[in-house]
């Protein structure tokens, strides 16, 4: 179903990125989205919506705010790129914000708005949105807030030439992990504690960033200490892809973090400092199975797709037994069904969590 969107770039705060749906449709304003055939090299994570762009015009038109079917609130809620704001907290972004959805609600559309990141589960001061969040708590969920994707580039396109690397069936399961964990770093800690209480003093929601590392410790400690499970771990002590400041750094940690999947049965996804994992949606594209901890999420299109079918589902209760569930899983599995799930895991990230598969499905929300 191809839908008619509306959005206004006079309504996007300087320097700042217009919203993925919009970007292949705005050249001018995601040049480097669109860099591919020039001679100087672009890192992979930099092409996350070039698959998506070549499909957008087949997927949405943009249209007049009359026509359309749908308003877009041109920019993220949250920009995290230098100086970290949400339209909340920033004065001249929200009065762009407000003046756009006071527009739109006189002539009677339906609005969307995206709010991705870590902090995406805070509450956005506009009534009849459809809000579109990585981040989102279970037991806060309204009937208008729906989970959007989270992903930077196709790993296995990138990584691998395109080919997927299935894995033959083992007595024991290969758990990987390549990450940070909760080591006992007291100064990040510290400095998370400050930028919580500049939240609140600002009026902003807190919500505590590092109990996903530290569920994450835990959970690594039960696979060591088991003798049900082989396990594969690189655990480190800094987010080394994201503070990586030169590409060759990137890359090579990019590299190293696709390999220990490559190499792994199954691979842990427990939230960070939002409360969804990207390493979730990373694990399924590259064609493993997750080992998913639960703490009050949720996922995109929980509505049509049974997310237990290709994961191991570990509720944070039940963390204390998680290489027994995931022995038992692996054990339930004959070798062609473990090969199966490895493609079908791959097919459902294309199919409705990368960009392209996303979007074409956005209409199933409405």
């Amino acid at each position: 179903m191809k839908l008619k969107l509306f959005s206004d770039p006079r309504y996007l705060p300087e320097g700042v990125y217009p919203v993925t749906l919009i970007q292949p449709f705005w050249s001018e304003y995601t040049e480097k989205f669109h860099l591919e055939n020039r001679e100087y090299y672009i890192p992979p994570w930099d092409k996350l919506i070039s698959n998506y762009a070549k499909i957008s015009d087949s997927l949405f038109e943009i249209t007049s705010l009359k026509e359309a079917d749908f308003a877009v609130l041109p920019f993220d809620w949250l920009h995290v790129s230098g100086n970290t704001w949400t339209a909340k907290t920033n004065k001249s972004a929200y009065a762009l914000a407000i003046e756009f959805v006071q527009m739109v609600k006189q002539a009677e559309k339906p609005i969307i708005i995206f709010y991705c990141g870590d902090r995406s589960h805070e509450y956005i001061p506009i009534q009849d949105a459809f809000i579109f969040r990585q981040s989102l708590i279970g037991a806060r969920r309204q009937s208008n807030e729906f989970v959007m994707t989270a992903l930077y580039e196709d790993l296995v396109e990138y990584y691998q030439e395109n080919k997927l690397t299935i894995r033959q069936k083992q007595q024991k399961p290969v758990v990987g992990f390549d990450g940070c964990a909760d080591q006992g770093n007291w100064s990040i800690k510290f400095k998370d504690l400050i930028r919580q209480g500049v939240m609140l003093a600002s009026g902003g929601e807190t919500f505590p960033p590092y109990e996903g590392h530290r569920l994450r410790n835990q959970a690594l400690k039960y696979f060591s200490n088991s003798p049900l499970v082989e396990t594969n771990f690189k655990i480190r002590d800094k987010m080394a892809f994201f503070e990586a400041k030169e590409p060759e750094e990137k890359l090579k940690v990019r590299l190293e973090y696709v390999q220990n999947m490559a190499e792994s049965d199954y691979i842990l996804c427990c939230r960070g400092r939002g409360n969804f994992s990207l390493r979730f949606y990373e694990t399924l594209c590259c064609g493993r199975i997750p080992i998913f901890v639960d703490t009050d999420c949720a996922l995109p299109y929980d509505f049509r797709i049974d997310w237990k079918k290709y994961c191991v589902w570990i509720d944070t209760k039940d963390l204390p037994q998680i290489a027994e569930k995931v022995a038992e899983f692996h054990n339930q599995l004959s070798p062609e069904q473990f090969i199966e799930l490895q493609y079908e895991c791959r097919q459902v990230w294309k199919d409705w969590l990368s960009y392209e598969g996303f979007f074409a499905n956005l209409w199933q929300h409405f």
